[in-house]
């Protein structure tokens, strides 16, 4: 096994756990943006969106799991994933392009 492959995966691992045993303790209290939202007074107006009632994890939250520390956790994991996911589709069509640039 190559060290670099060796290495990814390991980093990947590290990071499901990270994102599935640490999501729990984000905190609660609102972000940056919802903050000013709130203070603003169009926080309803964000909340009524449909984008919002759409989104594949709304709050950080999986819908239908009742426990919320179990929610958040896999709305860590899938977000996790995505993102390990589309790094390495980049980083695979990357190292492509320039090993065509190379021949």
């Amino acid at each position: 096994m190559k060290r670099s492959f060796r290495f990814f995966l390991v980093a990947g691992v590290v990071s499901l756990l990270i994102g599935i045993a640490v999501s729990p303790f984000a905190s609660s209290n609102p972000d940056g943006l919802e903050r000013v939202a709130e203070e603003k007074g169009f926080i309803e107006n964000a909340e009524s969106a449909e984008l919002w009632s759409s989104s594949p994890l709304p709050d950080y939250g999986v819908d239908g799991v009742e426990s919320e520390h179990i929610s958040t956790s896999l709305a860590g994991l899938i977000g996790t994933m995505a993102t390990l996911i589309v790094g390495f589709g980049v980083g695979r069509m990357l190292m492509k392009r320039r090993d065509e640039g190379k021949s």
